[in-house]
């Protein structure tokens, strides 16, 4: 069942570890990082919950209810992860992220409503374990490529000129995009999943039994949420506008309206008689999340911006504080971005231990106490890059946030499925990738405009801003209504 994910973290990790890297060769400014990054998350935030809306009403008896998108995805995904280290102009770079992104997400938003799906609610913690598991594992491997071709197989390191992506990275995504099919057609070839029963598959194919109850409370609800998120959209352009604040935040007035939008044309279809249609039950569902899913969303909230902040800047970070070098045709630079990826599959190699362990923690203790103590541990992880200057020592910084990483990606879903109908798996579980990629948002567009007016360009700073987001995390881990939690 999780065997897939060791393929889609070869594409998440290449990703999150030489996407800056190309970047800046192509010429990117290290202030702008954050901003070209967004790509990610927004094509996150779009095409999750639409990929679980839809797979929750998909049934082939063949090829069952999520698969489809497993295979869909992988395909897409192979294709990008070729072409990112062949972007020749920074614009391109950024459009083939765009791409990857999502076609990366079509395929594993499905896998962490699989598990759901499969399992009973005592095996859930070591199911999302698993795929912990098989995540660091892939992760790992793929951070070490680039170092692997250079010092192993003797492919350059360095491009023969500027703005040139140099082969060992090029080796390395290509080798990830064949991982990633064949993994993920592991799993499709490889799994079956139980039909919907009789009532669940009538009332999804039936338009009238699809439609929402309370109507009219709903039409009113929607249409004032709308209102006040396109008004709350539109003062704050006036104020970016007029004070001549950074243009970056452009982007999260966009967000309100594009949410405001979205609650207005629910409200218009219900008027319409057509509250059957997806976009009225995806505004409505939205509007009626479970308890203990928003008491995640702020676990979430501050965990993903402190993982953001250090995707985007250990680079930066390392080069120029421990390697004393922001010119990235000089060895220094490079040897940098190495280790930088080095230590991004150190930390995914300790998450793959660390997952095999959480729920033997979780159990003897609690879920939200294993969380508490992993993110702490990553958050000393990533405020210690602050204190170190021999680059040896920063192995040590990544083992918390290793422990951290593996509990992210398994503890809050554990916690998270307990609380959703089974019919709506899919759905909630790509909302819940809402309290991922909004933090992601946010980070991209002020972590620019932090690193310019109060770290004076010093990128380790962001990194110490991330350790503490990462600490506040796991103490409002300690609200979360644990539901179905199982210890001894």
């Amino acid at each position: 069942m999780s065997f897939g994910f060791l393929g889609i973290q070869f594409g998440f990790a290449l990703q999150n570890a030489n996407t800056s890297r190309i970047f800046e060769t192509l010429g990117a400014d290290t202030s702008n990082l954050a901003l070209y990054w967004l790509a990610a998350p927004i094509t996150g935030l779009i095409v999750q919950p639409i990929i679980g809306f839809y797979s929750d009403r998909t049934w082939h008896k063949k090829w069952g209810r999520r698969r489809p998108f497993f295979a869909i995805g992988a395909i897409l995904a192979s294709i990008a992860l070729c072409l990112m280290p062949n972007s020749t102009m920074l614009w391109m770079a950024v459009g083939v992220l765009w791409i990857m992104d999502a076609s990366i997400n079509i395929s594993m938003e499905p896998f962490r409503a699989f598990v759901g799906d499969m399992l009973p609610p005592e095996q859930r913690t070591t199911g999302f374990a698993m795929q912990s598991f098989f995540i660091g594992i892939g992760a790992i491997v793929a951070s070490f490529l680039p170092w692997i071709f250079t010092n192993w197989l003797d492919i350059s390191n360095t491009a023969s000129e500027a703005g040139v992506i140099p082969d060992s990275v090029k080796y390395s995504f290509y080798l990830g995009a064949f991982m990633l099919f064949l993994t993920v057609m592991w799993t499709v070839f490889s799994t079956k999943e139980y039909p919907p029963d009789a009532e669940t598959e009538n009332k999804l194919s039936n338009r009238e039994k699809r439609k929402i109850d309370n109507e009219q409370f709903y039409r009113k609800k929607f249409f004032d949420i709308g209102i006040l998120l396109l008004s709350i959209s539109l003062v704050f352009t006036a104020i970016i506008y007029f004070l001549t604040l950074e243009k970056e935040l452009y982007v999260l007035t966009f967000g309100f309206a594009v949410f405001g939008i979205v609650h207005i044309l629910g409200a218009i279809y219900i008027s319409q008689g057509r509250s059957y249609l997806g976009l009225v039950s995806i505004v409505k569902d939205f509007n009626t999340m479970p308890k203990t899913m928003i008491q995640l969303a702020y676990v979430q909230f501050f965990s993903w911006f402190a993982l953001f902040a250090m995707w985007i800047y250990t680079t930066p970070a390392v080069t120029s504080y421990i390697f004393k070098s922001s010119d990235t045709t000089t060895a220094a630079y490079n040897d940098g971005a190495d280790l930088v990826g080095l230590l991004f599959g150190v930390y995914n190699g300790i998450a793959a231990l660390a997952a095999l362990l959480l729920p033997v923690l979780a159990r003897y203790t609690s879920r939200r106490i294993t969380h508490l103590i992993a993110l702490t541990c990553g958050g000393i992880g990533l405020i210690s890059f602050y204190f170190i200057s021999d680059p040896q020592m920063l192995w040590f910084s990544m083992i918390g946030v290793g422990i951290a990483w593996a509990s992210i990606l398994s503890v809050p879903y554990a916690m998270l499925s307990g609380s959703l109908p089974s019919e709506k798996m899919g759905y909630y579980m790509g909302v819940f990738n809402f309290f991922i990629v909004i933090p992601q948002i946010i980070a991209g567009t002020v972590l620019g405009l932090i690193l310019n007016h109060f770290f004076n360009g010093e990128s380790i700073y962001i990194l110490v801003t991330g350790g503490v987001s990462m600490i506040i995390a796991g103490l409002l881990c300690l609200r979360v209504d644990d539901r179905d939690e199982v210890t001894v």
